[in-house]
């Protein structure tokens, strides 16, 4: 932050470059001496090498001005869209008539949550069937093996939040996209 060389920062703290190198690298961990030191050089306290940068995010969205993903079954409205992924994600979804998530089961490390806005949706879970309607809601490990289907006549709204263990995967596409 200070745009401070090593040589430089080397030469106000009393400690050499290679180590200096070695902690800036993570090939090594400083003692709370050697934390001590650089934080007197800086004119900081010691705390300062332990905060974490807190930048507050906001995803504002518009009713109508979410991103859409459509699908054969329906579309999904992204509710996190502009947040890092952190372990959930929120969406919005609404199923065709009949519209279901196939003869394969469903199945993916972490958790979901879905509350019933609109409709009926039913969530078969191993073996075990969850009817859903306006205002009920279900959340189970996605380990298990799950299947979804609108048993409504019309389309069916849900909220609908995916908590996988791995933020690399692309849930939605998986989920929704056979």
């Amino acid at each position: 932050a200070r745009r401070l060389s090593i040589r430089t920062l080397a030469e106000i703290s009393g400690l050499s470059v290679n180590t200096l190198s070695l902690i800036e690298n993570g090939k090594t961990s400083p003692s709370v001496n050697t934390l001590s030191q650089l934080a007197q050089s800086l004119n900081v306290p010691i705390t300062a090498f332990f905060e974490v940068n807190h930048r507050k995010r906001v995803a504002y969205q518009k009713a109508g001005e979410r991103k859409q993903i459509v699908f054969a079954q329906g579309q999904l409205e992204s509710l996190g869209e502009g947040m890092p992924r952190m372990g959930s994600e929120p969406f919005i979804t609404r199923l065709e008539p009949n519209a279901s998530s196939g003869t394969e089961p469903i199945i993916y490390g972490g958790r979901q949550f879905i509350y019933c806005l609109e409709g009926h949706i039913t969530y078969t879970i191993e073996g075990e069937t969850y009817p859903l309607a306006p205002g009920d809601s279900l959340i189970f490990d996605a380990y298990t093996p799950h299947f979804w289907r609108n048993t409504a006549p019309t389309s069916s709204r849900a909220l609908l939040v995916l908590c996988p263990e791995d933020s690399s995967v692309d849930l939605p596409e998986r989920y929704f996209i056979p």
